[in-house]
């Protein structure tokens, strides 16, 4: 039985760098071409251009924080997709509502490689527990699993009874779905005296796998893994048996910006997770997720040499009011740029409502500069602050750029 669902995994870094940067030119001229809002958005641009990071990094963002508005105001999709409606397999509706297309390729949401990973194989039947209707949680796992020749058990979501009545009587190997419902079914059967001891692994998402709950699945008798991965993008990143990090994907870009920014982040800085799909129907270049995660160093002791995620760490859209006044991560980032001395900022909001005050806490190792960084602010921002230095590296790395600690 092999370790790796293809050859892909192992590639050195730098056969894979080539290996996607030579595909994006084409991917960009197929967006250009068939996207209409990327068509706009990229203008001009020559996709043969973009062969690296440096080079991808200068184009745009598109952020999903922007999709509700900019559907409404074209929809259904914004123009970002490159199939017409009519020739779509599947559409759905996240909460907001935001939409989504799915494609007729087999495993369109690629999680197929997040299953492989969990142990899942062919033959194994899967008792999945994502909801099927409107979002598309049931479908990603379903197509992912038959892509790897396993049958599915649509169990959906809700009537805990006659789940654990199901996997008494079908004998699943595995579970999809979210690892908290897999413990309140596992509780119930336990309540019931139904047996559950044939499902022994779960590939789960769509919320925290704390270490407590994985800790009490696997004294159920269930080995957890869990995926990243959204309705707009499909697999994001997956966790392997080394339980370190999640592994990216393989047919995607990822860089990790500083929130409310399209700037790449140091490495090991906590940021926002940029990604450039390749899928054809839908493709994303530069979709800023709104979630934060930084870039673990070196490759995962299973084998997999792609780059690795912390995992979610958070939401990258901080946008704070202040005195009746927005601000906003790119704000600071803005403040940032006026002065090349500073590393980092964090904007700390406290009082109470009415009476905020606000303190800029910035890392650098020069002094003298508060003067300047008050007037920045006060014209990029339209408020005042405070101003205290700290020295590289005493800020918190956890991608917080505004921290609101009123009441």
């Amino acid at each position: 039985m092999t370790d790796f669902y293809d050859s892909l995994e192992t590639r050195s870094a730098d056969e894979r760098e080539a290996a996607l940067f030579a595909a994006l030119p084409e991917q960009i001229r197929l967006a250009q071409a068939d996207a209409p809002a990327y068509g706009r958005l990229l203008a001009g641009l020559d996709p043969a251009a973009i062969t690296d990071r440096a080079a991808l990094a200068k184009l745009p963002v598109t952020r999903k924080s922007e999709l509700i508005d900019a559907q409404q105001a074209d929809p259904p999709f914004a123009s970002l997709i490159a199939t017409p409606k009519s020739e779509l397999r599947r559409v759905f509706a996240s909460p907001g509502p935001i939409y989504d297309p799915e494609g007729w390729d087999n495993d369109w949401w690629r999680i197929a490689r997040a299953l492989f990973a969990a142990g899942f194989r062919r033959g194994d039947l899967m008792h999945n527990c994502f909801s099927y209707h409107f979002t598309p949680g049931g479908v990603m796992f379903e197509t992912g699993a038959h892509a790897l020749g396993c049958p599915v058990f649509p169990a959906g979501v809700g009537n805990t009874d006659n789940q654990a009545k199901a996997i008494a009587d079908l004998k699943p190997q595995g579970y999809g779905g979210t690892p908290s419902f897999l413990k309140i079914i596992l509780e119930r059967a336990e309540e019931l005296g139904l047996d559950h001891s044939s499902l022994t692994k779960a590939c789960v998402s769509g919320e925290a796998l704390l270490p407590p709950l994985r800790q009490g699945l696997k004294d159920l008798g269930v080995d957890v893994t869990q995926c990243y991965a959204s309705a707009d993008l499909g697999l994001i990143a997956y966790e392997t048996a080394a339980r370190e990090g999640l592994v990216v994907d393989e047919a995607i870009i990822v860089e990790i910006v500083r929130p409310g920014t399209g700037d790449p982040a140091p490495e090991g800085e906590v940021g926002e997770v940029v990604v450039t799909s390749f899928n054809q129907d839908y493709p994303l270049l530069r979709f800023a997720t709104g979630d934060l995660s930084a870039v673990l160093p070196g490759v995962s002791p299973c084998g997999r040499t792609n780059m690795r995620l912390k995992g979610w760490m958070g939401r990258a859209d901080q946008t704070t009011k202040i005195k009746g006044m927005f601000v906003h991560p790119r704000q600071i980032a803005e403040v940032i740029k006026r002065h090349p001395e500073v590393i980092r900022a964090r904007l700390v909001v406290e009082g109470e409502a009415g009476a905020d005050r606000l303190t800029l806490n910035i890392e650098s190792a020069a002094s003298g500069l508060e003067a300047a960084l008050k007037d920045s602010f006060q014209s990029l921002c339209k408020l005042k602050t405070e101003i205290v230095l700290h020295a590289p590296g005493s800020l918190p790395n956890d991608g917080i750029v505004i921290q609101d600690k009123r009441a």
